[in-house]
């Protein structure tokens, strides 16, 4: 059993894989939510869990109550209504997961998660308290909102974007471009945006526009993810300026900075680089050895 226990930190905490991480998260979340919950009903036949797991951490449309749950829109997407549910997200997100960090490295895997995840609760939030089919019958009041499907689909229309002609093979279907399979999955969330789960579609909405306009700016050279992450990070109190005649530092550039420059290559070809980058770049290779 130690061992067992072992493997699993290692593979969520050590290995630096950024998809056993998450996975790891909501299958704890789940199953420490949801064993108790059974627990609780067979030995006392009460439902406290249950009630204090939808009031407190799925998220609500509810604009009274949101004030004083304004942490739901990050737990939520930690939660999950049953096997299938879970199932399901963490296989999609565990399968084009892989693709998109083999493409991108694993740096922006849990920022585009959590982009994803808010980006679907706003949709929802926004969609429920404007749209006339929701606010007639006033389903803020009593919706709520669970699962990692907005999250997950920021994933998969990310990766969908960045390599539309990938191909994937399904049973029964054969070879499919990444495209094609993504087009279909928003055509569904979008006709099921009137049916029972209409809440978890416009999420789901909401979580696939975050991972297409993402990869866009990208594309164009605007990491938003580097650059949340930059703001947390601590500078440093000296400073060091170099100069060359230019008046431009002729310093070694940054790996990230690199990457990121080859990634706008890979997508756009060169001439899509500004000058800046295209400066960046030979200085990079004038580094080089």
């Amino acid at each position: 059993m130690s061992t067992l226990w072992q493997n699993l930190q290692y593979k969520m905490l050590r290995s630096g894989n950024k998809l056993n991480l998450l996975i790891g998260i909501n299958v704890i979340v789940y199953l420490l939510v949801n064993i108790t919950s059974v627990l609780e009903t067979l030995l006392f036949r009460s439902h406290i869990i249950d009630n204090f797991s939808n009031e407190y951490l799925l998220l609500t449309a509810n604009l009274h109550l949101l004030p004083v749950r304004f942490w739901t829109p990050v737990t939520y997407m930690f939660m999950h209504a049953g096997v299938l549910h879970i199932l399901f997200n963490m296989l999609m997100l565990y399968w084009f997961g892989q693709i998109f960090e083999e493409y991108l490295s694993n740096k922006r895997t849990i920022g585009l998660y959590f982009m994803g995840g808010l980006a679907g609760a706003l949709l929802y939030i926004l969609c429920y308290n404007t749209l006339p089919f929701f606010t007639q019958d006033n389903a803020a009041a009593t919706s709520t909102l669970v699962g990692a499907s907005a999250s997950v689909m920021a994933i998969i229309v990310a990766t969908a974007t960045l390599l539309p002609n990938y191909e994937i093979s399904i049973i029964l279907i054969g070879p499919v471009k990444l495209k094609w399979l993504v087009t279909f999955f928003l055509v569904l969330d979008f006709l099921g945006t009137i049916g029972p789960n209409a809440g978890g579609e416009i999420a789901h909405l909401g979580g696939a526009l975050m991972g297409f306009v993402y990869i866009k700016q990208l594309q164009k050279g605007h990491d938003w993810i580097a650059g949340i992450a930059n703001i947390f990070k601590s500078k440093s109190k000296l400073k060091v300026v170099s100069k060359n005649s230019f008046g431009k530092s002729d310093g070694k550039p940054r790996q990230e900075e690199i990457d990121l420059i080859l990634d706008k290559i890979s997508q756009s070809g060169y001439d899509s680089l500004n000058k800046q980058e295209k400066e960046i770049l030979f200085r990079a290779s004038s580094n080089e050895g």
